[in-house]
């Protein structure tokens, strides 16, 4: 779906052309008061109480056309304090609950580049619908998203690079929330590689499919093996971004499992709802990867995405088989559910090519991640250097992390009889989501030779629990795919732009 059109103007909201005017409202132990000072606001600011508004997060009031000359006025909650992330949360939330309204002004308080910035993101963010597979009727019956947004802001502020970046960045988490919502009839393997090319065009990138007689030929046995039992075969997509004048090197790796049935050891059936939302982690780095080209931040950047259709049938791969990796290494299959670590396990071997100065694999990979920390905080492990590099990218784009450790005495639950390591231990519940990266970490490449090799700087988010929002909508967030992570990548990405 297509962002809205957006513009920056700091022109009086007075005379907005709009067909709502957004202003925020604070909380407070005195009462809840306009965030704005201008006394044409008068009126309102002193009917606060009394219409009923405490300017908390999400709350929406509709009031009439109470200023001769303006628009009619919705007041969104800003809480206590209007900060950055509050900002972007008001406007997304306001877009977002203003849906069925063709043009909306905003005139929350942005009165620097970053505050106008964050307005601009989040009301962008805001404005997403999926009605691809209403039936006409249905589809012309729902209310549209908001189609234009102005947001009025200080004047001397650059307007086209703030729009640019906030239609880019809302460009990439609206994609993911698109890809992920498809169902698996429609996104499967081949068909997400297309998508892949679809979306790339135009843009400074190469994208390379691999089918299954590539991978066979590179040794993806990882991928390969999950996609056995599937009539739709895997796919590896590499997308490459290399800017001219580079210094940094990043390699990003995504889960892509357009369906995930468990395979021989399958899903019971209320498991099974919602496992096309499984390729979300390939949905993340895809869309950050073209973001990042889209902008054209200075940084190189390949993507990974490792798709494959984990079915059960008579070809599927079963437990106690033994997979052959990318590079070499073997891995027992025990429980044919644990399929998400298998086909990274060949993208971070792949990324070695790549030579980056650090990997990052993004996958909905456990359960347990979702025990663990919910649906709004996305556990982070690995090496440290590059765990608080996600950490920071999180903090700034408001998507909140958390690192976990991988305790080196889990490694012992995947030692195996026949291979070099088993995927996953049936009957073993302890620390899944930490499990599960200290088998990625097994596969995580070197640089170097002998004596002198080393691994090369990793880190692991685990968004099983942060890629979909079961709970009701909030802020610029609606029920179902987030998009999350997509704005931590680019945050971070900006960050190394920075930073030389």
């Amino acid at each position: 779906m297509a962002v809205p059109a957006l513009s920056l103007v700091s022109a009086s909201p007075l005379s907005a052309d709009a067909d709502v005017l957004v202003l925020g409202v604070l909380s407070g132990d005195d009462g809840p008061r306009l965030a704005r000072d201008d006394d044409a606001f008068g009126a309102i600011s002193a009917a606060l109480a009394s219409i009923g508004t405490t300017g908390a997060p999400d709350e929406l009031r509709r009031l009439p056309a109470l200023i001769e000359g303006a628009p009619p006025i919705a007041l969104i909650g800003l809480g206590g304090d209007a900060t950055v992330d509050a900002l972007r949360a008001a406007a997304g939330s306001a877009v977002r609950q203003l849906a069925g309204t063709a043009r909306v002004a905003i005139a929350l308080p942005a009165d620097d580049a970053e505050r106008a910035a964050a307005v601009l993101e989040g009301a962008a963010l805001g404005s997403w619908s999926f009605t691809t597979y209403r039936s006409a009727a249905k589809a012309a019956s729902a209310k549209r998203p908001v189609a234009e947004i102005v947001v009025h802001a200080a004047s001397g502020l650059d307007a086209p690079a703030l729009v640019e970046h906030a239609a880019a960045v809302a460009t990439a988490v609206h994609t993911v929330r698109d890809l992920a919502s498809t169902p698996a009839n429609d996104l499967y393997p081949q068909a997400l590689a297309e998508r892949a090319q679809e979306l790339a065009a135009g843009l400074p990138v190469e994208v390379e499919v691999l089918d299954e007689a590539a991978l066979h030929e590179g040794g993806f046995g990882g991928i390969l093996g999950v996609g056995s039992g599937s009539v739709r075969p895997p796919r590896l997509v590499v997308v490459r971004y290399r800017p001219a004048g580079a210094e940094r090197r990043i390699s990003l790796v995504g889960k892509g499992i357009t369906y995930d049935s468990g395979g021989i050891t399958l899903k019971p059936a209320t498991g099974l709802v919602g496992m096309k939302y499984d390729m979300t982690g390939a949905a993340v780095v895809l869309a950050a990867t073209l973001a990042i080209a889209r902008l054209g931040l200075p940084v190189e950047v390949t993507a990974r995405l490792c798709v494959a259709e984990n079915m059960p049938s008579g070809s599927a791969m079963r437990p106690n088989d033994v997979l052959t990796m990318f590079g070499g290494g073997t891995v027992e299959v025990l429980n044919t559910d644990a399929e998400g670590r298998l086909v990274l396990a060949d993208g971070l071997g792949a990324s070695a090519d790549d030579d980056p100065d650090f990997i990052l694999d993004v996958a909905t990979l456990t359960g347990a991640a979702r025990v663990a920390m919910g649906e709004r905080v996305t556990p982070v492990m690995g090496d440290d250097e590059i765990v608080q590099r996600v950490l920071d990218a999180g903090a700034d784009a408001a998507e909140p992390a958390w690192a976990m450790p991988i305790p080196p005495e889990l490694r012992s639950i995947l030692d195996s009889d026949v291979a070099d390591i088993v995927n996953s231990r049936p009957g073993v519940t302890t620390g899944g989501m930490l499990v599960a990266a200290t088998f990625l970490q097994h596969f995580v490449p070197t640089r170097g030779d002998g004596a002198d090799a080393r691994p090369i700087p990793w880190a692991h988010l685990d968004i099983a629990g942060v890629a979909n929002n079961s709970g009701g909508p909030y802020g610029f967030t609606p029920k179902g795919p987030t998009g999350s992570t997509v704005r931590t990548l680019i945050a971070l990405t900006e960050s190394l732009s920075r930073k030389g």
